[in-house]
């Protein structure tokens, strides 16, 4: 397998006679429109990285022979306004579209069955996401991306309008970085059908002030509430039994928090630099915490630490 060049991207042609569009010349600029083919065999792929730091490209156009984008396809493409994906698409790779900043809407195509983690992460002009009509695994609702059955909740747009959002009832999980950098919103309303909070699902949302987390949810994963800076007072249930590493990191406004005493784990860094924290009471079923899980707590004064820690 060779890589070659055409134009101002490379490609390479597998054995089974197809090709996979492979890198980029960073120093492309305006539209890109990628061909069907390339010597007469067609271009079905799309791999990992193949555009990263493509700051000058405004639109890209995929042909209707692509099945696949890898993972951290267009990251830095900073300059993006536009791209066209192709019903024929069925995956589309983790962060593929991270950090396009200039990006204002996508439409996730009818074929799509696959959207990796992290895939719209700093999309910091995106407003909506729309899902093609026929798409069997994901729907938009207000421009909100869910699970086709409406049970996840896996994308709300940086740039959506409106402060103050209320997840739907009936969503039962938030997905990993579903409000990732979310600066606008100050106020969420989760549902009680929610039982799981994903990594990083409130991932630097800077504005939100306050948070109530439902019965029924067992665990906070980690950095789920990580640069959350403005956030002052959550309610964590009963039901929670770990709290995730670098969950509340960097939550510099955080005075105190009451940790249930159905607890058993407290992650590394779980509240690392929450600087307002004054006090904090570690119920007697926690076993374990994990490294710097309280490290740079300036204004913390005391804390107990309960016997059944065995693991410090």
């Amino acid at each position: 397998m060779k890589i070659k060049i055409k134009n101002v991207f490379r490609y390479c042609i597998h054995e089974d006679g197809l090709v996979a569009i492979t890198d980029c010349n960073t120093s492309a600029e305006g539209e890109l429109v990628i061909p069907n083919e390339i010597e007469g065999l067609p271009v079905v792929r799309i791999e990992d990285y193949a555009f990263n730091w493509c700051e000058s490209l405004t639109s890209i156009t995929i042909p209707d022979s692509v099945t696949s984008i890898g993972g951290v396809v267009f990251f830095g493409c900073s300059s993006l306004t536009s791209i066209t994906i192709p019903d024929s698409v069925t995956s589309i790779g983790r962060a593929a579209f991270a950090e396009c900043s200039s990006l204002t809407s996508i439409t996730i195509p009818e074929g799509v069955t696959t959207i990796g983690d992290s895939a719209f992460d700093g999309c910091s002009s995106l407003t909506s996401i729309a899902v093609a009509s026929g798409n069997s695994a994901y729907t938009s609702l207000g421009g909100v991306l869910f699970s086709k059955n409406g049970k996840e909740l896996l994308n709300y747009p940086e740039a959506k309008s409106g402060r103050d959002y209320t997840i739907p009832e009936g969503v039962t999980s938030i997905g990993g970085g579903a409000f990732f950098g979310c600066t606008s919103l100050t106020s969420i309303t989760i549902p009680n059908s929610v039982t799981r909070i994903e990594d990083a699902a409130f991932y630097g949302c800077s504005s939100l002030t306050s948070i109530a987390i439902p019965e029924g949810v067992t665990s906070i994963g980690d950095d789920a509430f990580d640069g959350c800076s403005s956030l002052t007072s959550i309610a964590i249930p009963e039901s929670v039994t770990s709290i995730g590493d670098y969950a509340f990191y960097e939550c510099f406004s955080l005075t105190s928090i009451a940790i249930p005493e159905s607890v058993t784990s407290i992650g590394d860094s779980a509240f690392s630099d929450c600087s307002s924290l004054t006090s904090i009471a570690i119920p007697e079923g926690v076993t374990s915490i994990g490294n710097r899980a309280f490290f740079g707590c300036d204004s913390l004064t005391s804390i107990a630490i309960p016997e059944g820690v065995t693991s410090l």
